[in-house]
């Protein structure tokens, strides 16, 4: 195992990747950064669920050997930068970690610790399942309806970062190249920012999502796009999509205008304009399984179907390259350090993580297990500050009790 400065390797043995599939030791390591803000708050309830899930499942013939990463502000004071490398290199190693919220430093470095990690890793995929829990307050008359899975890429789109400011002599050298070159007449006073979508990183992302759709007998994947308008990026993507399906998946996928809607018992691979996703996500949820999306696309679904079911504070949310195997869970939502150290906020977002992290390990049995604890925790209206305000007859719980209410109804 490699030598880490200040990373502690714990007894147990990696996980490892086998023609594509995880091979889970009954002791694995797996990394974890606690996170910042209110991260140590929901880490701590959330890795009691864990373990004791774990345990209740196995008997104690398997456990999982923590092994502590840093990032964010406690990797600032130990470390004395935010983002050290052993950190990516520990991840690369043992193949699965966890995480919570991470602060990005002001001024310096770093546009996103998160978008840094996914891009440097090659995390292609931000996989967000999106589904409600009886007794979980909601805006909307028919939650319950909500039941879909985003894939979001991850590496491309305006998160690549290539931008030049307003005024600058880069800037104003590109503005000149484009008038001359395309006969683009920009505005002279505009900063210019670039939004690469590649055939590679459409592809891979878009077969990852037929993949899961298919492993989880699922009906349809829809390519969700703003390609009537930018035609070479987003609707790139969609045409990509279409010919993946063709040349890939032909024996159990079929696009849109290859069966007029009618999959004959194949998963029927279809596509839907981004402004009217947003709409259809509201009026007709149900139509919607599997989606894949881009970048920034993603980034706006996922937190407007987050609060259709309950809100961020409860959305999971994974970073996954579905070539090695390597995977990163995370809090999907902020730090709120103003709730820091108070033992208030919502831990689900980090439990929910791990739902999926035990599934891509091939636990299935604990992942089930939180699940249905989970359903028996909100269905009893014990629940923290953010739910139990907004119901009637709620028992409010602290972060820590709320885990230890899953725990007592597994």
């Amino acid at each position: 195992m490699g030598n880490y400065k200040f990373v502690k390797v714990p007894a147990g043995d990696k996980i490892t990747v086998k023609d594509g599939v995880l091979q889970t030791p009954d002791k694995p390591i797996i990394g974890f950064s606690e996170g910042d803000g209110t991260g140590p708050d929901i880490w701590r309830a959330s890795q009691a669920v864990f373990d004791a899930v774990v345990k209740h499942c196995y008997g104690g013939k398997r456990q999982i050997a923590w092994m502590e990463l840093y990032a964010g502000e406690k990797a600032n004071s130990v470390c004395g930068t935010y983002f050290p490398e052993e950190t990516l290199d520990a991840v690369r190693e043992f193949t699965v970690a966890i995480k919570g919220p991470l602060t990005t430093p002001i001024g310096g470095g770093f546009r996103s610790l998160n978008v840094a990690m996914r891009q440097q890793l090659d995390l292609f995929a931000c996989v967000r399942p999106v589904r409600h829990f009886e007794g979980v307050p909601s805006p909307v008359r028919e939650p319950e309806k909500v039941d879909m899975v985003i894939f979001r890429e991850n590496t491309e789109d305006v998160y690549a970062g290539l931008e030049v400011k307003e005024g600058s002599p880069e800037a104003k050298k590109f503005l000149e190249f484009a008038k001359k070159e395309f006969g683009w007449n920009i505005r002279p006073d505009s900063g210019i920012g670039f939004k690469p979508i590649s055939l590679t990183g459409s592809k891979r992302l878009i077969r990852s999502a037929i993949q899961y759709a298919l492993k989880h007998k699922q009906k349809t994947v829809t390519l969700v796009h703003k390609g009537n308008i930018q035609k070479f990026t987003e609707g790139a993507f969609m045409k990509w999509g279409y010919e993946l399906v063709k040349e890939e998946f032909s024996d159990v996928a079929v696009g849109w205008d290859d069966c007029g809607g009618d999959p004959k018992g194949k998963l029927l691979v279809k596509d839907c304009i981004a402004d009217i996703f947003l709409q259809q996500i509201l009026t007709r949820p149900l139509e919607f399984d599997v989606v894949a999306t881009l970048n920034l696309n993603g980034d706006y679904f996922s937190d407007a179907l987050a609060a259709q079911v309950g809100g961020i504070g409860i959305a999971p949310g994974a970073n996954i390259n579905y070539a090695n195997g390597v995977a990163v869970f995370e809090a999907t939502h902020g730090t709120a350090p103003k709730y820091a150290n108070q033992d208030k906020v919502n831990p689900c977002s980090v439990i929910l993580s791990g739902v999926m992290m035990f599934e891509h390990m091939g636990w299935t049995e604990v992942s089930d297990a939180i699940t249905n604890a989970l359903v028996k925790t909100f269905k009893a209206k014990t629940v923290t500050y953010d739910f139990a305000r907004l119901m009637e007859g709620a028992t409010l719980l602290k972060c820590s009790e709320f885990g230890a209410a899953i725990i007592r109804n597994l």
